[in-house]
């Protein structure tokens, strides 16, 4: 595996094996990373001949009085992982080299960010479609792997992709669980061991509202009655939104009559979490 650290460095390897024939699967992060992510790099390498993952800390994602500054970092354990999981490169640039001296170029995001996360974290996914579409043109891959767990984010990818017709393939990835159900994220580190039990009541939640969407309920209200109740019988009261709405453009609905999905965030102690569960599907 090699590491690469500067801009100049990371084009032409990649170039080099796109001119050979090679596909090339791209897996970003912001490393602390975790099984989720190591399992975005497995896939990547299963499907492409070459897979590159990037680690970045994006400050332009991040608003003022989030935790960029606590965000953490573990580098070392994190190329390890890279490693096992079959990345043939890293990509691990400083902040000065993505956003120099006098940066002022940025990306609007399409319309599906506006809502929810959109609405909460306000300029999130400006900095998140510029530092993506800024990775794109660095490392011309021909697939690219998002977990569903960042539901928002994967969708507001995809529609910049076809929107800016960026040669590239967004591939959605399974969320991937801890044993009890709780989404894996580098931001569970936070969590009290009190607050970890509490947590699981995020993913609780999701399920009993996909029991009652199972069960034949299709009015949003009752939908998300259900997922707010629950919440609060978890102990989870701090709940930025729980909603239902359209799969594909995340609208509001009155009656689901289009594949849906439910989305959470919910403060847990000081750690803001993010989950969700799509209905009528196999899940997240």
């Amino acid at each position: 595996m090699k590491i690469l650290r500067h801009p100049s460095e990371v084009f032409p390897p990649i170039a080099f094996a796109r001119r050979e024939g090679a596909s090339v699967g791209l897996v970003p992060t912001m490393g602390a990373l975790h099984a989720g992510h190591y399992a975005l790099v497995r896939q990547s390498a299963s499907q492409c001949d070459k897979t590159v993952a990037t680690i970045f800390v994006n400050p332009t994602q991040f608003a003022a009085g989030e935790d960029l500054a606590r965000y953490p970092r573990t580098l070392e354990e994190d190329l390890e992982g890279l490693a096992a999981a079959g990345a043939d490169f890293v990509f691990v640039p400083k902040d000065s080299d993505l956003y120099p001296s006098g940066f002022s170029t940025f990306v609007e995001p399409p319309s599906v960010s506006l809502p929810l996360e959109g609405a909460f974290r306000p300029g999130h996914y400006r900095g998140v479609a510029t530092i993506v579409l800024k990775l794109f043109n660095l490392i011309p891959a021909t697939s690219a792997f998002f977990g569903r767990k960042d539901y928002q984010q994967l969708l507001t990818i995809q529609k910049m992709v076809d929107d800016l017709n960026v040669p590239i393939r967004i591939e959605a990835c399974d969320t991937v669980r801890e044993a009890d159900g709780l989404a894996m994220s580098s931001r569970n580190r936070y969590l009290s061991p009190e607050d970890r039990q509490r947590a699981v009541g995020i993913y609780r939640s999701l399920q009993r509202t996909l029991g009652e969407f199972n069960s034949g309920v299709r009015n949003v209200s009752d939908l998300e009655a259900v997922l707010m109740r629950s919440l609060h019988d978890c102990n989870i009261d701090q709940v930025d939104y729980a909603k239902v709405v359209d799969a594909e453009t995340l609208e509001d609905r009155t009656k689901l009559e289009a594949p849906a999905i439910a989305l959470v965030a919910a403060r847990i102690g000081k750690t803001r979490l993010i989950d969700n569960w799509l209905l009528g599907t196999n899940g997240a």
